[in-house]
């Protein structure tokens, strides 16, 4: 792990931006559903909307992993991603 944010330290739309501009992959997790953007798309507005929740700060947990960017929890990404 190269980098820890405490959950105290809100990140909200520039840092969320900051993120996506340096991924391939956005995948999200709310609830039962999972988005995926890529490409042209990791940096759309409808990408910054959906890793933003209703606060407007960036969902936890959020992980960078490789050039993919993972927002919320899903057990079924999880095992994708780290087997």
């Amino acid at each position: 792990m190269a980098e820890t944010v405490p959950a105290s330290r809100k990140l909200q739309r520039g840092d969320a931006l900051d993120l996506l501009k340096k991924a391939s992959r956005v995948a999200v997790a709310k609830g039962r559903k999972l988005s995926e953007f890529s490409g042209a798309n990791v940096t759309s507005e409808e990408a910054v909307a959906t890793v933003l929740g209703t606060t407007g700060n960036l969902r936890a947990p959020t992980m960078v992993v490789g050039k993919t960017l993972l927002v919320g929890f899903s057990e079924t990404l999880f095992t994708e991603v780290f087997g």
